[in-house]
């Protein structure tokens, strides 16, 4: 069985006070939440102070972004073997942020996706549509199009050691939430798609919803079959909001 996994991604919030506050509630209210997978994606700047803080704790340390470059000069960049040394364990790559607001293409995802992974991290493989191609019934291709890119590069095999997230676009930030129904679809598409060129990989990989996840929906979206976890966003800065979500996922 696939065990549950939930990621908060804080984007680009943050400071020290908050860090501190925020990872000691979750340490405290999380300490017997066994049965699902827990990780926290803070900012660059406060990788360090996170790391220190969850010394000891079974919460995961993950990053929102690595540059595919091992080093070089790429002012403001981050190589993935760096995030290493402040014990990361996971990386998001592909997230639609990153896609729109700087024109990473599915090419530059599936770079950082190798990356990521040679740098002995494993990836979070971000994917979804926009409200126009749902409208026009372009799911489906638009979401294959983007894991294509990436098996293009790495192989099937590379998806042994990684996690897929399926964020519909239209329903990141705005309150609005697939409905398990419509989550559930998409991440059965995907887990076939792959099952076409590897069904145990497949059967293994975790395909986690982000899309205003929030408590009050949570259960009900981990409760289908091939929906995983949770990619959390904004929820995730609250600590009684994500405890709860990761609660959701360790009831199931």
């Amino acid at each position: 069985m696939r065990r549950k996994l939930v990621i908060g991604n804080w984007k680009m919030h943050g400071s020290n006070h908050l860090v501190l506050e925020l990872l000691n509630r979750l340490k405290k209210g999380l300490d017997e939440t066994d049965r699902v997978e827990i990780g926290v994606c803070p900012t660059a700047l406060h990788l360090s102070l996170a790391s220190d803080t969850l010394l000891g704790s079974q919460i995961k340390l993950g990053a929102q972004n690595a540059n595919a470059g091992i080093s070089g000069a790429f002012t403001g960049e981050v190589a993935a073997a760096m995030l290493l040394e402040y014990g990361v364990s996971y990386c998001l790559v592909g997230h639609s942020e990153r896609r729109e607001l700087f024109f990473e293409t599915d090419p530059d995802v599936a770079e950082k996706f190798a990356a990521v992974q040679a740098a002995g991290l494993t990836p979070v493989l971000c994917f979804g549509e926009s409200l126009a191609q749902r409208e026009q019934e372009a799911t489906e291709p638009a979401i294959l199009a983007q894991v294509d890119a990436v098996l293009a590069q790495v192989g099937v095999q590379a998806f042994a050691d990684a996690v897929l997230a399926y964020e519909p676009i239209w329903a990141i930030g705005t309150g609005i939430t697939a409905t398990p129904k419509q989550a559930q679809a998409v991440h059965a598409l995907v887990r076939q798609h792959v099952a076409a060129l590897d069904s145990p990989v497949a059967k293994n990989l975790r395909i986690i919803y982000g899309g205003s996840v929030k408590s009050n929906n949570a259960a009900e979206l981990f409760s289908q079959a091939d929906i995983d976890g949770g990619l959390v966003g904004g929820a995730s800065l609250s600590a009684e909001e994500f405890i709860a979500i990761c609660k959701s996922a360790d009831s199931k």
